[in-house]
C-alpha cells in the first residue's frame, strides 16, 4: 500500500473529523468575537488590547490559529492531490505538486509565526 507522507493524518476519516472539529472551534471563536464587538459599541484601543491581551483570549486565539492551519492544510492538500495530476498537467505533475505543497506549508508557517507574534507580544 502506498501512503502519502504529506497528508495531515494519512486517513480520510481522520482528516474529515479534524476538519469538522476545527470548523466548530472557528465558529466558536467567531461567535466570541462577534459577541465582544456587539457588546462594545464604543470600542477603543485600550479595551481591544485588554480583550486580546487576556490569557484566556490569547489561548483561544492560538487554538483558532492552529485550527485554521490544520483546516487549511487538509483542504489545500486535497486540492493538490486531486487536481495536480499527470492527466491534468502532464509529466511534471509530481514536481508541480511538490512546489505547490511547499508554498502552502511556507505560507501557513508564516501565518502561524505572524499570529503568535501578534497575540503573545501584546
Amino acid at each position: 500500500m502506498v501512503t502519502s507522507a504529506t497528508s495531515f493524518s494519512r486517513t480520510g476519516l481522520t482528516d474529515f473529523i479534524v476538519q469538522r472539529v476545527t470548523a466548530v472551534i472557528l465558529l466558536a471563536y467567531a461567535a466570541c468575537l462577534g459577541a465582544f464587538f456587539y457588546d462594545n459599541a464604543a470600542l477603543n484601543h485600550e479595551t481591544l488590547v485588554g480583550f486580546f491581551g487576556h490569557p484566556g483570549m490569547q489561548i483561544f486565539s492560538t487554538l483558532a490559529v492552529l485550527s485554521t492551519i490544520a483546516h487549511a492544510w487538509i483542504g489545500l492538500w486535497t486540492v493538490g492531490t486531486d487536481y495536480l495530476l499527470p492527466g491534468h498537467i502532464g509529466r511534471s505533475a509530481t514536481a508541480v505538486r511538490f512546489v505547490y505543497q511547499l508554498v502552502c506549508i511556507l505560507v501557513l508557517f508564516v501565518y502561524f509565526a505572524w499570529a503568535m507574534d501578534m497575540f503573545w507580544s501584546l
